[in-house]
């Protein structure tokens, strides 16, 4: 991981969790199929892909198609895919929009131990047989390993509101 810089106030974990893992196993189910071909070009978060109005295309493996089977009536999901170009070794990070580091855990960064991204999406059309979902915008590389999509459910999603009615 030699490759990305270090800021100043970050901390590296002694070891890099790629490298020793060895406690689970991730089958991906498809790829996204985004307009982002570098890490330059990439939006930072999934506000700024909404803002620059790219859809992105959720393309699924043919084995695991038939799971589509009445996702056409969703009009929201929740994904969730493997930021495979990012680092794995950081436990404290010095985020650019933060005047001090902060631990992995308090940050949507994908420099994290598993590099895990989620993002609730607009879906705007389901193709099952070809296994194509096509979203409103996606904050990742094209290619990027696709790991689940669950729908989004408004009354098991939405949080509470706080100390309101």
């Amino acid at each position: 991981m030699d490759n990305y810089d270090q800021r100043s106030g970050e901390v590296r974990l002694p070891f890099d969790p790629a490298e020793t893992a060895t406690d689970a196993a991730v089958v991906f189910i498809g790829k996204i199929r985004s307009p982002w071909k570098t890490r330059a070009d990439c939006p930072r978060n999934i506000r700024q892909a909404r803002e620059r109005a790219q859809p992105a295309i959720l393309e699924i493996d043919e084995a695991w198609r038939q799971g589509l089977l009445g996702f056409e009536k969703q009009e929201h999901a929740i994904v969730l895919y493997w930021m495979q170009q990012s680092r794995r070794d950081l436990i404290i990070q010095q985020p650019r929009h933060r005047d001090e580091p902060v631990g992995v855990f308090a940050l949507r960064s994908p420099a994290r131990p598993n590099p895990i991204a989620i993002a609730t999406v607009r879906i705007l059309s389901v193709n099952q047989s070809a296994g194509l979902i096509e979203i409103d915008a996606i904050d990742c590389l094209d290619g990027t390993a696709l790991l689940d999509i669950k729908p989004w459910l408004e009354n098991v999603d939405q949080p509470p509101m706080i100390g309101g009615d």
